[in-house]
């Protein structure tokens, strides 16, 4: 039993973390590339901006439902029989 409790707080800390690390990269290269496509073409920057914060929030969603699965298993841990 305590075997299992382990495992699964050692896998929501890695579903966290890999999820937490893969939205920060994925939000920083789409930042970049905001950036040059502004600085290529500054008069489509208001079209890319709307877009460039659709994105990051579907990033983000993406994130927070590893989150959500995460917390899922933590506190009612279908894998522990009562």
């Amino acid at each position: 039993m305590e075997n299992v409790l382990g495992l699964v707080a050692l896998a929501c800390g890695i579903i966290i973390g890999l999820g937490a690390i893969g939205a920060c990269i994925g939000i920083a290269l789409m930042g970049g590339k905001f950036l040059e496509a502004s600085a290529r073409q500054p008069e489509l920057m208001n079209e890319l901006q709307t877009k460039m914060f659709l994105l990051a929030g579907l990033i983000d969603a993406a994130f927070l439902i590893g989150v959500g699965i995460a917390m899922l298993f933590a506190f009612a841990n279908p894998f522990v029989l009562n």
